[in-house]
């Protein structure tokens, strides 16, 4: 049996996998249970690493510091990802006001541990480390241990043990002050999503398809492109009824308008006035009448699947001259957009072309339309993403007056690169998707692995401190600082600036800077607005939690 004694508990990378394994796997189990109709999902890992890490159960410290970061860095990489295109659509949405809600968090929280310092005359190092657990901010942790290093010349081991012991109830008083909003404002879930849905639904962009007669004597034999150049607003004509042959011709840039013509359009409900104004006067002819006049012209939906049309933009790809086929919207994530010849197209797209048979064959084989290729992985984008958001956050930012550079750290820097690739790389021919169950099995196993580690690591000295080392205060002020701020400006946020719940949960678990409170968002909410609202606020707060941790040690110590 001596085999056995070694595998539990001799230090060897069968251990440590083992101990890995068997954390995350009771976590997940015990979190599924419900306690008054709440569960805390993964989030039981971070409590069953401790009870383990106690009793013994340790973790190479190197091995554990390396899986921690990485399984943060995977799960902050696949959540921007995730909200990236729409992340800067949120600003117009209320992005601004989430910002200043979530400075108004860490202010407070600043604020909080400040006092706390001056009334308890704890050390300010410490109260560091408590602030940095209560706000669950491991990079504002570090920058603090560090700057404490520099100033002094020696390493104040009270600042990571103050950390370990208020983060456990930081994570629950996180969750728990989402719950209470809940309560508080007595929230109908279904009614905030049915407000979120129609507030996410920007009617003006909505397509619609109607049948116009031109009768504007100014437009009379010019062509579409000359139109378009006229009018300026977004319209695509799929087809044209020519009154004076009566036959329909799939239109192109140089098709040729003339009085009584008659065009199938799709433009945005914003547009619409405008563009039959412009043209002349709307008729009864819905796309059916359209398909029986000419019966050899179809009208089909095509998914892009291939690599190469990554990036490429609707004019770049001429299928009107080289196939005879007219793209006249494309649907991206659920969403219709006007088939703009600028627009540039992704792999995932939905595009619905009109021609005939053979040519809508041959636009199938262009563009791909194959489903299978969507579910291969294309690990290269997120390597150099990762790789390149890890490089972000390195460099470091020198400040007038601050003695110590300010970096974005190993959370901040990937989740700031994901979003801006998830936008800009496929213009740059980056192919950067991936199925909604692949970016959610890689944020699941980044937060597991981050929250096992944090667990075993302060699972060893969590009773001692607790019991010894005057840790039931620190955990008290933890439970001051995480509290107060965020139950104050929540208030406040649904009060004066009617946020959604969803939208809240995002950006109380943003401004805390802490994935768990996000993953319980995530599974209670059932959409992507509370990651919407992580991302807008989590690269401000991550860089201000930091930026503070460090100057609360240079100007108290």
């Amino acid at each position: 049996m001596e085999w056995l004694n070694n595998l539990f508990w001799q230090d060897s990378i069968a251990h440590t996998v083992l101990l890995f394994a068997a954390v995350i796997a009771i976590g997940i189990a015990l979190g599924k249970i419900k306690i008054f109709g709440i569960s805390l999902g993964i989030t039981f890992v971070l409590f069953v690493g401790i009870v383990l890490g106690h009793l013994g159960f340790q973790v190479n410290h190197e091995i554990l510091h390396f899986m921690k970061e990485f399984g943060l860095i995977l799960f902050v990489y696949s959540i921007g990802l995730q909200v990236g295109p729409g992340f800067f659509s949120s600003f117009k949405k209320g992005g601004i006001t989430l910002n200043m809600l979530a400075m108004g968090v860490v202010l407070l929280g600043v604020a909080t541990a400040i006092v706390l310092h001056f009334v308890t005359g704890t050390p300010m190092q410490t109260m560091v480390g408590i602030l940095s657990g209560a706000v669950t901010n491991t990079p504002g942790l570090g920058a603090a241990q560090q700057a404490y290093s520099d100033m002094t010349g020696v390493q104040d081991a009270t600042i990571a043990m103050a950390y370990a012991v208020a983060y456990p109830l930081a994570v629950m008083g996180i969750i728990l002050s989402i719950v209470l909003m809940r309560y508080i404002f007595r929230i109908d879930t279904k009614k905030e999503t049915e407000l979120l849905n129609g507030a996410s639904k920007n009617k003006d962009e909505e397509i619609e398809l109607l049948s116009v007669e031109i009768s504007n004597p100014a437009i009379y034999g010019k062509n579409i492109a000359d139109i378009h150049r006229l009018i300026e607003r977004k319209f695509v004509v799929s087809r044209i009824l020519h009154k004076e042959n009566g036959e329909i011709e799939i239109a192109s840039s140089q098709s040729v308008l003339q009085q009584g013509d008659k065009i199938y359009v799709a433009t945005t409900q914003k547009n619409r006035e405008a563009v039959i104004v412009f043209l002349g006067k709307p008729i009864e002819m819905v796309q059916a009448e359209w398909d029986t006049l000419d019966a050899h012209l179809v009208s089909r939906r095509i998914l892009i699947t291939k690599s190469n049309i990554n990036g490429r933009s609707i004019r770049q790809l001429n299928l009107r001259n080289s196939l005879g086929v007219n793209i006249t919207r494309v649907n991206r994530s659920g969403v219709d957009l006007i088939a703009d010849p600028s627009l540039h197209l992704q792999l995932g797209d939905r595009v619905t072309v009109v021609g005939n048979e053979n040519a809508i064959t041959s636009v199938e084989c262009v563009l791909g339309n194959q489903m299978k290729r969507l579910h291969e992985p294309n690990l290269i984008p997120i390597f150099i993403g990762i790789f390149l958001g890890v490089l972000l956050g390195s460099i470091p930012f020198a400040f007038p007056g601050i003695p110590q550079p300010v970096k974005l750290g190993l959370a901040g820097g990937p989740l700031i690169v994901a979003i801006l690739i998830s936008i800009f790389g496929p213009k740059y021919h980056l192919v950067t998707y991936t199925t909604m169950s692949a970016n959610l099995m890689l944020r699941e196993v980044g937060i597991c692995l981050f929250l096992a580690c944090v667990g075993l690591g302060a699972g060893e000295n969590f009773i001692s401190t607790i019991v010894n080392g005057g840790g039931w205060s620190w955990i008290g002020y933890g439970v001051i600082i995480t509290l107060i701020p965020i139950l104050l400006i929540g208030i406040i946020a649904r009060c004066l600036f009617k946020v959604n719940y969803y939208t809240l949960s995002g950006l109380l678990a943003g401004s805390m800077t802490d994935p768990p409170a996000l993953a319980y968002a995530n599974a209670t909410a059932g959409n992507d607005a509370p990651a919407v609202g992580y991302a807008t606020v989590y690269p401000l707060t991550m860089f201000l939690r930091v930026l503070s941790a460090q100057l609360l040690i240079l100007l108290f110590c």
